[in-house]
């Protein structure tokens, strides 16, 4: 039977893909793990690999393609000893894809037409994470007669009964008909049939979600033609948005609409840090070629310092979970990459644990691999807070807008020379602005007012961050 390749959900935020480049061609021989092609993310350049021995018969979707919907047919291999050239995109597409569902793993292998519906699904070579569809209304099997088993997933289950809603009257999308999540959201909205008991009171925390979708549809401000009718037609050019360019807009706007921001901004001074950094610069063993085993950074002692501040003020190193906290025993601290056309924040893992010139290294090889989009899913996603310098760009101060699911953002200025009084006599030292935003359901101002103050301390004294 010929396996089907779907396009697979390689990030929770990947909606749809672009089909980048194609490392195989029709009548290719392909074994297990062979990368038959790359497909760009919202995020990264991931690559999709074989799980199984055959020809690649048919590629349904050429290379170059924008948008292709997640699960969407690709390609086709034709199974050893199975001609290829009697293999068709039509009938390959037999097998339903996997509708791929917020309870469930995504897909982890290529699909046959005859395996069960836990089985179907495409490989990549990084971990898929979950991805969860878009409501629809379209259903590729019947509702469940009366007295028939009903198949379903837990997770869409679980949400019929919070909404009082009987599966038996609900199409399934998923493989063999199964119902998915976004079956029963669907049936929700359009006002599907309730099951015989009553559905429990919506809580204010569950109604809050909701009360934030309807309020962020109010707010998006102008619509294409009402922009474009304030300006003449040859004052401007379109800029299509890409994938990572939609993924950042629409995060920033539910982090502003949904997250209490406050601020709190406090000077620190660097001379200390900066006579230690050249010192231990200076100390680093060099190669055969002169290159030293590492050069430092004020942004690695920025890192460090709030990986070891978090441990100090543990009531900080928090996200917000609807309606709980989670507080996580590490310091995961993600720092924001520019790249072109967007950002990226992949995350040093557990930062508290790490020598300067360990996090030197690994934020090298991170960023590298961010500006050209290489970065695997599980190494951008996570963390409880993030570090945004502009120091490099001479921006004295600035607030940062808080990355889901962080509880806080610590925006890092320029470094300079201003005159501070002490001993009751002005003097000039070095110093550097920083903000902290913060989640106010997570960090109270005290809260985040001692998280500054420990890093301060850490910051003005850096000898201890290196105990």
């Amino acid at each position: 039977m010929p396996i089907n390749i779907l396009m697979p959900a390689l990030s929770p935020t990947m909606e749809k893909g672009n089909l980048a480049k194609w490392l195989k061609k029709e009548g290719d021989s392909v074994k297990s793990g062979d990368v038959l092609a790359e497909i760009e993310t919202d995020k990264a350049t991931m690559e999709v690999e074989a799980i199984d021995d055959g020809i690649l018969a048919r590629i349904v979707v050429p290379e170059g393609t924008a948008d292709v919907p997640v699960n969407d047919l690709i390609a086709v291999i034709a199974e050893e000893g199975e001609d290829p050239k009697s293999v068709s995109a039509d009938s390959s597409t037999s097998a339903a894809p996997a509708a791929s569902d917020a309870a469930e793993p995504a897909p982890t292998a290529a699909a046959r037409p005859s395996e069960k519906p836990a089985e179907t699904a495409v490989q990549a070579s990084a971990s898929p994470q979950p991805q969860a569809a878009p409501a629809s209304a379209s259903s590729s099997a019947p509702a469940a007669g009366q007295g028939e088993r009903v198949f379903a997933s837990p997770l869409a289950r679980r949400i019929a009964k919070d909404a009082g809603l009987d599966l038996a009257h609900v199409k399934g999308s998923g493989p063999h008909g199964r119902i998915i999540e976004r079956d029963v959201r669907s049936a929700i909205e359009t006002g599907g049939a309730k099951a015989p008991a009553a559905a429990p009171a919506q809580s204010p925390a569950a109604a809050a979600p909701k009360a934030a979708a309807a309020a962020g549809g109010m707010a998006q401000g102008m619509s294409l033609a009402q922009v474009k009718a304030m300006y003449p037609e040859d004052s401007y050019e379109e800029v299509t948005l890409d994938g990572m360019r939609k993924t950042i807009a629409k995060r920033l706007l539910e982090s502003k609409q949904t997250i209490p921001h406050f601020y709190l901004t406090l000077d620190v001074e660097l001379d200390a840090l900066l006579a230690l950094r050249t010192q231990l610069n200076n100390a680093a063993t060099k190669d055969k070629d002169g290159k030293p085993a590492y050069k430092l950074s004020v942004n690695d002692f920025v890192i460090k310092a709030l990986g070891l501040a978090l441990q100090k003020v543990p009531h900080a190193n928090a996200v917000w979970a609807e309606d709980r906290v989670l507080r996580f025993r590490h310091s995961d601290v993600g720092v924001a990459v520019s790249v072109e056309g967007g950002l990226f924040t992949p995350v040093i893992r557990k930062a508290e644990t790490k020598s300067l010139s360990a996090i030197s290294a690994e934020m090298k090889d991170l960023a590298g691999r961010a500006r050209n989009k290489r970065l695997k899913p599980e190494e951008y996603q996570g963390g409880t807070t993030a570090v945004s310098n502009l120091g490099m760009f001479g921006i004295r101060e600035f607030a940062a807008v808080i990355n889901p699911p962080h509880a806080s953002i610590l925006a890092v200025g320029a470094g300079e020379k201003r005159v501070v009084v002490k001993n009751d006599a002005p003097t000039v030292a070095q110093v550097m602005s920083v903000t902290l935003s913060c989640d106010h359901r997570v960090v109270d101002g005290a809260l985040g007012a001692e998280l500054l103050q420990a890093f301060k301390g850490l910051i003005e004294n850096p000898m201890g961050m290196l105990v």
